[in-house]
């Protein structure tokens, strides 16, 4: 472990690129701890699929957690048919459409808005009276508490359109709703929770007590060297302690933390103001929360711009301007065919990758520490990009 990153334990050299790695092992450490938070709290942990949708790895991750959250029917399908427990799923509003598709997918159903709710309750009702299934019905609180730094990424900022503020609270609604959620974090410590779990009981203390359930939703950043796990599991045992109610969590990020990699060559060397490597991968393509965020990526031995003695500006192949990872400085230098890794990769990395300027995606493996083996799960090529467009 170097600066708390997990480095790699595998061989590029026997990989094609570019291409995504998830290491298995890695996924199992992260799994160990969410497994003791589940045993010490008694709560129920959702694996957020619009961080990671790997679905080859469903079966490892349902041994320990108790299903899914979906943001789209799309979604809700995939946990639905592959995950094989529990799917709730919450869309910031649903058409009719979505509504129909849902109620076949979806064992809890969350309205963002309480027309939302009353308009598809009786949808809802008709679908469980005919088809023997029950559907819990929730609503997504805001508790207008915000734990974030950044709007883009603050569902609790002014003018969110992210849950029900309390003034907008109809208690006459209520009546068969048995789960209430939140979200406000995005890659925070528990002390961050714990603050929020003060504001929602000062706000909607006489609401939690009717509730099944209470999902404290993600951003929960629980298998990160130094996360307060101590701190988290007294705050989930406080709660429920005092409420009587069943907690969630839905991390995402959590759950395949540092346990991915994106690995490509490098084709060319240039100079302009500045040494320039271009590698066969694309920032906006492959790795477009880097622009999004924005944020530097790790690549694994490498440092800061003059930290070591030989930088380059690390950019991608597109026609993109902004097509640039940033500087990063090695030991030796760069050489055409050196393979540069990119270091935890699989969240928020797979799920929004794009075939921008008709650059391939990345093939998707799966290393095995215990018997040193990889296997490639997907490739993809000329097909992938055409049928996205027509």
């Amino acid at each position: 472990m170097i600066n708390g990153r997990l480095e790699y334990r595998f061989d590029p050299g026997r990989l094609t690129t570019p291409c995504y790695l998830v290491d298995v092992g890695l996924l199992r450490h992260n799994l160990g701890i969410l497994a003791e938070v589940k045993a010490r709290t008694g709560c129920r942990i959702l694996l957020a699929l619009k961080c990671f949708s790997m679905f080859r790895v469903f079966p490892l991750i349902a041994q320990t957690l108790d299903g899914v959250c979906a943001s789209s029917p799309n979604e809700a399908r995939l946990g639905y048919e592959e995950f094989g427990k529990e799917v709730h799923t919450f869309a910031a509003a649903y058409s009719a459409a979505d509504m129909a598709e849902l109620c076949r997918t979806s064992d809890h159903i969350l309205f963002n808005s309480m027309s939302q709710l009353e308009r598809f309750r009786p949808v809802i009702e008709e679908y469980a009276a005919r088809s023997g299934k029950m559907i819990e019905l929730g609503i997504r609180i805001n508790p207008e508490h915000s734990e974030g730094t950044v709007a883009m990424y603050d569902p609790c900022a002014s003018g969110s359109r992210l849950g029900i503020r309390r003034a907008e609270l109809r208690m006459d609604l209520l009546a068969g709703v048995t789960g209430l959620h939140w979200h406000n974090l995005c890659e925070q410590d528990a002390d961050c929770l714990e603050r929020t779990v003060t504001a929602v009981e000062e706000r909607f203390g006489d609401l939690i007590g009717r509730m099944r359930y209470v999902n404290f939703g993600g951003g929960h950043h629980i298998t990160r060297p130094g996360y307060d796990l101590e701190r988290l599991i007294r705050v989930v045992k406080a709660f429920k302690d005092k409420w009587g109610v069943q907690v969630y969590l839905e991390p995402g990020e959590a759950v395949a933390l540092n346990c991915g990699y994106l690995v490509s060559t490098v084709l060319d060397l240039a100079h302009a103001d500045m040494p320039i490597a271009i590698i066969d991968s694309s920032v906006p393509a492959h790795m477009p929360d880097v622009l999004e965020m924005p944020y530097r990526p790790h690549i694994v031995g490498a440092g800061l711009e003059g930290e070591k003695a030989h930088s380059y500006r690390i950019g991608g192949l597109s026609c993109l301007a902004g097509d640039v990872a940033g500087i990063y400085s090695f030991d030796q230098p760069l050489a055409i065919g050196d393979q540069l890794v990119f270091s935890d990769m699989a969240i928020y990395t797979m799920v929004k990758n794009n075939t921008f300027n008709g650059v391939g995606l990345p093939a998707m493996y799966l290393y095995e520490p215990g018997d040193d083996s990889y296997e490639c799960v997907r490739s993809f090529g000329y097909e992938d990009f055409k049928n996205r467009l027509s």
